[in-house]
């Protein structure tokens, strides 16, 4: 067929000699030569290439992180209570990684409260595209099963609650936020509570018994329907290996919360950008200086391409975009890693329009998990669940690019091979060891315990 024949053009087969030629003959980048981020032509500073193949060989000191004992080792300590006070419903809102996230800060809720948990309720967003409720997307029979032991979690309400309408407690604008002395009363008297968990509530800060409920729901109960992870198995048994999964985040509404402002954008995407600024608009001056040199920018896709050469990234080798709809200036990332995929293709047509905003995200998740090296350019929601989940099956290499250091090089001038250069001092030790970010106190590191 067309389609198959066009695949066929596209899936290059990326060999570890073709790999290594690739790394020493193709390290130019071509950039805007106005840019700092002009391009690399020779190499000072001691940094030469090298053939070494970080991104598929194990770690030469690989760390071993693994779920802490007292909440792999269920025991009395986690066991839920018999008698519940009562029955929560999560209320999640946003995309799909930040619904997970509010879902298993809920989670945590409901068993410190003693609490029966209803399956969450997923907001439909006409701007995530998405109608799709929890169940849509994960696994609810098997989330159930898990939880066992751990909380009592229902698909559906008593008959004598189904009709009554749930009290809403809003926690969002509490802070700090009580939820023993705030919500318990109203689920105490009313049986019914809908809640949306605030981030000010240190989860760090809970009895035993309710970390470790949280961290089951978290990494061990929740897994994707049948048919959105086959989805994600035929986009892995296509793309060749070893292949890189990056997260690159530069959407506008992600550009227009973080007020920062960018050159050498393209008319297209400025006006994008403005269109959604909604009051945000971007700092300016020193506070913007400022605010760029911490690192709270995003990458744009250029950048990206330039740090991922600087640290000794092959240009031809398999890279999956794992990026939502709106993303901006990808050519210029694609000019540079031309071997880069998205779904479109590996799915065809048909598939594709059976898709909408969680049901893509899910999937770009799985890839990721499964990918021989996840790179994220953002640390945010889906990466700090990769990054964990990746943990929990000690599979493959985890890098997030520092935005910091690279903002901080710019700012003291450097350019072209010696901001290549930082770079990849910084990352050196990521390379080398796998993963050094953090986690989520779920997990506890094998050699210093597990208690």
């Amino acid at each position: 067929m067309a389609m198959e024949a066009k695949k066929k053009k596209k899936l290059k087969v990326v060999t570890a000699a073709g790999a290594v030629v690739a790394l020493a003959a193709t390290f130019v980048v071509l950039l805007l030569s106005a840019s700092p981020l002009e391009p690399i032509l020779s190499w000072s500073n001691g940094y030469r290439l090298q053939t070494r193949n970080w991104w598929s060989e194990p770690s030469s000191q690989p760390l071993e992180w693994r779920p802490c004992r007292w909440w792999s080792q269920h025991s009395e300590r986690t066991a839920s209570a018999e008698k519940s006070n009562g029955f929560i419903i999560v209320e999640c809102a946003g995309g799909l990684n930040q619904m997970r996230r509010d879902f298993c800060d809920g989670i945590s809720v409901a068993r410190l409260l003693n609490a029966t948990l209803m399956l969450p309720r997923f907001h439909t967003s006409n701007y995530w595209n998405e109608t799709s409720g929890f169940a849509d997307i994960f696994d609810a029979e098997y989330f159930i099963q898990q939880m066992k032991g751990f909380l009592h979690v229902v698909k559906e309400l008593p008959p004598y609650l189904a009709s009554k309408p749930p009290v809403v407690v809003d926690c969002h604008k509490r802070k700090p936020f009580d939820y023993i002395e705030t919500v318990l009363p109203v689920l105490l008297e009313h049986k019914l509570v809908i809640i949306n968990p605030a981030a000010s509530q240190r989860a760090d800060r809970y009895p035993i018994w309710a970390k470790a409920t949280r961290c089951q729901a978290c990494f061990k109960a929740i897994r994707l329907v049948n048919h959105l992870e086959s989805k994600a198995k035929l986009i892995l048994d296509r793309i060749p290996r070893p292949f890189v999964a990056l997260h690159l985040r530069f959407e506008p509404d992600m550009i227009a919360y973080s007020r920062c402002s960018y050159q050498n954008l393209s008319s297209s995407s400025l006006e994008a950008i403005e269109a959604v600024r909604e009051g945000r608009p971007a700092f300016t001056g020193n506070l913007a200086d400022n605010w760029r040199r911490r690192g709270k920018c995003p990458l744009t896709p250029v950048e990206a391409a330039f740090i991922l050469q600087a640290l000794r990234l092959p240009t031809n080798i398999p890279i999956y975009l794992a990026s939502g709809g709106g993303l901006l200036e990808k050519d210029g990332f694609m000019k540079v890693y031309s071997n880069t995929y998205e779904k479109k293709d590996f799915l065809d047509t048909q598939l594709l329009k059976q898709l909408r905003g969680n049901s893509k995200a899910a999937i770009d998740y799985y890839v990721s998990l499964k990918s021989d090296l996840f790179i994220a350019t953002y640390f945010g929601n889906m990466d700090k669940m990769v990054v964990a989940d990746r943990s929990l099956i000690n599979t493959g290499k985890t890098v997030v690019l520092n935005r910091k250091v690279f903002a901080e090089a710019i700012s003291q001038g450097l350019n072209g091979s010696h901001l290549a250069y930082r770079v990849w001092q910084t990352h050196k030790a990521l390379l080398d060891n796998g993963n050094l970010l953090p986690l989520p106190d779920c997990f506890c590191h094998s050699n210093a315990g597990q208690e």
